[in-house]
């Protein structure tokens, strides 16, 4: 389909080759592509971000912008898995494990599934933390979101010879339980637990803290984060403010999305904004 509007457009491909040179004089652009000069009146950016570099993603689109004296906001992978060390580095015996839980990052939370990989932590609800997630900073993960509290002392009233591992089981993956409840020190019956242990268990399994000690970087990333600044561009054409027909679409813009197509959408969406007025 878009080779065939490519056609009704009379659009000239030039596939293949590397941009060696950009230039802009009297009013037209100079796209250098290997050997071969072509001009035109206006230039649109649509080059992307550098996630998934096997795909030949580049910064490239970056260099340009600030070629041309747009601010660029540092890029970072966006939508990217989280990876753990040290002590923590325990939790990918857990790998291929998953469950529905609430992660947080700052004040931003996202109630999804989280996947142990043999790596660190992956899954719909890492990768929508992860774009809210700077280096550094602990991801909060309640594993329990629908109990409430005062849930272990009564279940110490009810099922006193049940252990913490086998309530958690009835919610959680079996590995995961047995791992949570090891690393909390509760392997016996509740029984023998005071109810302020009970209640700290709680507290723990509602606010357990990772701190990855980075993402899994540009090459997992779905999307990046940062680009070439909107300030610098038109919200209703994409046109670069200060420099005449130059044009920023898509993924090379600051803008992110959460998982679920909406940076799909942005990209098609400003990439007919500026098409309107070409």
């Amino acid at each position: 389909m878009l080779l065939d509007e490519c056609d009704k457009g009379r659009v000239d491909l030039s596939l293949g080759r590397a941009v060696t040179g950009v230039d802009h004089a009297d009013g037209r652009y100079r796209v250098s592509l290997d050997g071969r000069t072509v001009t035109a009146p206006a230039l649109v950016i649509a080059t992307g971000g550098p996630s998934i570099p096997k795909m030949g993603a580049t910064g490239f689109a970056y260099d340009l912008a600030r070629q041309f004296g747009l601010k660029v906001v540092e890029p970072r992978p966006a939508l990217v898995p989280l990876t753990l060390g040290g002590d923590e580095i325990l939790f990918r015996e857990l790998s291929g494990v998953a469950a529905e839980v609430v992660a947080t990052a700052g004040k931003t939370a996202f109630r999804e599934a989280a996947l142990f990989t043999h790596r660190g932590l992956s899954g719909p609800a890492i990768l929508q933390v992860s774009s809210y997630w700077r280096n550094g900073q602990p991801v909060g993960i309640d594993f329990l979101p629908d109990r409430e509290s005062g849930w272990l002392p009564a279940a110490k009233r009810t099922t006193p010879r049940a252990t913490l591992r086998k309530l958690l089981g009835s919610t959680l993956p079996d590995r995961l339980a047995e791992t949570l409840s090891e690393r909390l020190g509760m392997t016996s019956e509740i029984s023998t637990l005071t109810d302020r242990k009970l209640q700290d268990a709680e507290r723990a399994l509602s606010h357990w803290q990772f701190t990855p000690n980075g993402s899994e970087g540009y090459a997992k990333a779905e999307v990046t984060a940062g680009g070439i600044s909107t300030a610098e561009l038109s919200s209703q054409t994409m046109q670069a403010k200060r420099v005449p027909m130059l044009y920023a679409v898509g993924e090379a813009v600051d803008v992110t999305g959460w998982l679920g197509g909406y940076n799909f959408q942005w990209a098609w969406a400003s990439g007919w904004a500026a098409g309107q007025v070409l």
